[in-house]
């Protein structure tokens, strides 16, 4: 009895043609995007913070005059 079926039941029922093709071309283009973007950042240098820190470069400061440690004070 075709007649007792739902709304529902019959566009359930009826896959409309190249639907699965569609839809797995569509999740396969999703995928490689995403494989893409990883690869693409994978391929990107990391900055190194210190490249261009060259402690021989920088010169102990000058210090014109003494400087006394204060370590007894009286109360």
């Amino acid at each position: 009895m075709k007649d007792d079926q739902t709304l529902y039941g019959i566009l359930a029922g009826a896959e409309e043609k190249g639907r699965g093709v569609m839809e797995t071309a569509v999740y396969a283009t999703c995928f490689l995007s995403v494989v893409a973007a990883i690869f693409q950042f994978m391929g990107q240098p990391t900055p190194d913070p210190f490249a261009g820190f060259d402690p021989a470069a920088q010169p102990a400061p000058v210090v014109s005059h003494a400087v006394e440690a204060v370590w007894e004070t009286k109360s």
